[in-house]
């Protein structure tokens, strides 16, 4: 683990510890408010965007039900993890699952924050140019903003407009070296995701007055279009959804009180739950079984006249605007796992402007390059949600409880990790079985 030098003041990421904060005046410090703006656009990013289409999946009952019991079991690893933060020395995911598990469970868990965080940020960059170029899907050509515009141009293609993206919205906020520096931006993420709740519920809303809505189904439907074991590919993109654990340490550090954390977990999934739940039923209702994987991809296609592309071109843009600002808080972690992984005995990566120029400079061109290769978000999600998020929300906390380096857990703490542990691990493996089927 990186350590202050002695008598800095400054806070860097991954280098102070929980005492040391506690003493620090709450000047510059994080408050709840800006904690809770941090987690909640960690959790709101992309995963938004796929909530109607496992709503589809599941019906609106179970879909809700399933959200429901995904945010409780988040809620309760997230406070095992705080708990043995508090009776350890680690300040990190890592450096707690070290505590526990020696130098493989550290590698463990900074292998699936990377691969978690950089599938994110890939999953961002292709939304934003679903959304600023188009995609095909099925034979179905749906049109990018730019390209309603200006008509398909060389330089309003996905290569070129993520590229403008990337050098002129994301890099300048991937440089600010503190999470804390992020909590306006973040701020600003919700309130375009509120944006786009608000339009899609109106869009809705106003649909069914006209008696234009889709058929919603309360249930699957196993009768025509899904079996039992489809259920299980929609809650790794659930998991996907609700997934912040790697952001935990990194805000939990710059609060002046961090444990005030827990207050600021649950205020934050309970504003995600608000967003999801509306976003699952106003976007159903919008679109029924039409939905693709990327609802926003739908937007250019639901309207009649101008007045209707103005609403639908500033949803898709708003929320594109979001994910951008969403970006640079999942980089953080990501980097800073990279760097504690590869430069563990360098000085801290603040500190050091040439190592973090070169990795945050190195990461954008790798998440670039993948973006333009991947085309399509609904098997990212799964993956991510099958392998990597699952281990980082609900096995490792859990495994962690079962340890009990500090004696601190409860017989029902115990209980309640092994049932976590076997859930999570029967869902990823039903899930991706199902998923190698579907493509085999």
């Amino acid at each position: 683990m990186k350590e202050t030098e002695t008598g800095s003041s400054d806070l860097t990421p991954l280098l102070a510890d929980a005492d040391s904060l506690e003493n620090q005046s709450p000047r510059g410090l994080a408050s709840v408010s800006g904690a809770v703006f941090n987690i909640c656009t960690t959790m709101v990013g992309a995963g938004i965007m796929s909530i109607p289409a496992t709503v589809k999946v599941l019906g609106i009952i179970p879909g809700f039900a399933v959200m429901f019991m995904i945010a409780v079991l988040v809620d309760i690893t997230v406070e095992f993890l705080l708990r043995y933060t508090q009776s350890g020395k680690s300040t990190t995911y890592a450096g707690l699952m070290a505590e526990s598990f020696g130098s493989l469970g550290s590698l463990a868990v900074q292998i699936c924050v990377m691969v978690t965080n950089l599938g994110c940020l890939i999953i961002y960059l292709i939304i934003i140019g679903d959304v600023l170029c188009g995609n095909e899907s099925g034979g179905t050509l749906h049109l990018g903003v730019l390209q309603e515009w200006f008509g398909i141009q060389w330089w309003n293609s996905r290569a070129y407009v993520i590229l403008f993206v990337v050098l002129f919205v994301m890099l300048p906020l991937v440089f600010l070296p503190h999470m804390n520096s992020l909590r306006h931006s973040s701020a600003i993420s919700i309130l375009l995701a509120v944006v786009f709740i608000a339009i899609s519920s109106a869009m809705a809303i106003y649909a069914f007055w006209k008696g234009k809505t889709q058929n919603m189904r309360l249930l699957p439907d196993f009768a025509n279009q899904v079996s039992i074991f489809d259920l299980f590919t929609t809650v790794p993109v659930l998991v996907t959804g609700f997934g912040f654990h790697v952001n935990i340490h990194p805000i939990r550090s710059e609060l002046s009180r961090p444990s005030d954390m827990s207050y600021a977990v649950r205020i934050s999934l309970a504003i995600s739950m608000a967003i999801y739940f509306s976003i699952g039923f106003f976007g159903y209702m919008l679109f029924g079984e039409s939905i693709m994987s990327d609802i926003l991809v739908n937007f250019d296609q639901n309207s009649d006249s101008a007045i209707g592309q103005l609403v639908n071109n500033t949803v898709r843009l708003s929320y594109a605007m979001h994910l951008a600002l969403v970006f640079p808080v999942i980089n953080f972690s990501l980097r800073t796992n990279i760097d504690e992984l590869l430069f563990a005995k360098k000085p801290v990566l603040a500190k050091d402007k040439s190592r973090f120029t070169i990795l945050t400079c190195l990461l954008l061109a790798l998440t670039y390059t993948i973006a333009i290769v991947i085309p399509n978000i609904w098997y990212l999600f799964q993956f991510l949600g099958s392998t990597t998020v699952v281990c980082l929300s609900f096995i490792f906390p859990g495994a962690i409880v079962l340890r009990d380096v500090h004696g601190i857990s409860r017989r029902k703490d115990k209980v309640m990790a092994i049932l976590v542990i076997i859930m999570a691990i029967l869902t990823s493996m039903i899930a991706i079985a199902t998923n190698l089927w579907t493509v085999g």
